[in-house]
């Protein structure tokens, strides 16, 4: 069994990254100690985590808030104006996700 499971609230850990850490295992500086739920595990080798929005550092954040209205941009200029009306308040102001692949090594409990 692994070291994690989905549920669990995990931390990125902090530390030096290396260059193998960037070309290998997809591991950069902007993503040390966030904060977020495991949400899948891919074997032994991966784990996907959805990423707690409000620990965000400034530029990260708001890079999510100019691709979160993008997004809600395009998808009002494609949906029909029958789909828009079906929809609630809360669905036509989606957040998306902010989601990490990382490597159960770089992660720890929260």
């Amino acid at each position: 069994m692994g070291k994690f499971k989905e549920g669990d609230k995990v931390k990125v850990t902090t530390r030096q990254v290396s260059e193998q850490d960037r070309k290998v295992h997809g591991l950069y500086e902007h993503m040390l100690g966030l904060t977020g739920t495991v949400e899948n595990l891919y074997g032994n080798q991966e784990v996907s985590v959805k990423v707690d929005l409000d620990c965000l550092p400034k530029i990260p954040a708001d890079v999510h808030k100019l691709a979160t209205t993008s997004m809600r941009t395009r998808f009002l200029n494609d949906a029909s104006e029958e789909a828009k009306k079906s929809l609630t308040k809360e669905e036509l102001e989606f957040v998306p996700h902010y989601m990490l692949l990382v490597r159960p090594d770089d992660l720890e409990k929260a």
